[in-house]
């Protein structure tokens, strides 16, 4: 299972966190910090994994992968294998290079709504729900899709409200 997926930038800073079991927020804020200092420290040439240790507990690996300045994290547990998350991340930052073209830190920052959504068409409490890219993407456009039938019709009943009460002065 699919403890938490963070995205850190070069610096620390959290770009997208998301937690599949509880933790208060201090202990989150204490495991992206402790990511942090496992991810950014390692080089380049070492493995992708990591056993988690104090972080989640001994059976917790970190899984990271860095993409120009962001670091993609997943913590798992023992039964998620370690190349198959390699995969997910890389479908992942895939998939919003597709929606973004080219995905940059400021996408993250200020497109926060359409990432966690490709991220829940991917995750769901956990587990592994999706991994084919045009399915993420069928999904996205098809919401979109849906987002814009609904604003147009709200704006065309404020629209008509609008011109009733002007009649009516």
């Amino acid at each position: 299972m699919i403890k938490s997926v963070i995205v850190l930038n070069n610096h620390g800073q959290p770009r997208l966190t998301k937690f599949y079991d509880y933790l208060p927020e201090d202990r989150q804020q204490q495991l992206v910090r402790d990511v942090f200092a496992i991810v950014s420290r390692r080089n380049e040439a070492l493995c992708n994994f990591v056993q988690g240790g104090t972080i989640f507990g001994p059976d917790v690996r970190v899984i990271y992968r860095h993409y120009a300045t962001l670091s993609f994290v997943f913590c798992v547990d023992q039964s998620e294998s370690e190349l198959g998350i390699l995969d997910l991340i890389q479908v992942f930052v895939e998939t919003l290079d597709r929606c973004f073209e080219n995905v940059c830190e400021l996408d993250l920052i200020f497109h926060m709504d359409k990432i966690n959504y490709v991220l829940d068409e991917i995750i769901v409490g956990g587990l592994v729900l999706e991994t084919s890219m045009a399915d993420i993407l069928s999904a996205l456009q098809s919401a979109k899709r849906e987002s814009l039938a609904t604003t147009a019709i709200s704006s065309a009943s404020v629209t008509r409200s609008f011109s009733l009460s002007r009649a009516y002065r």
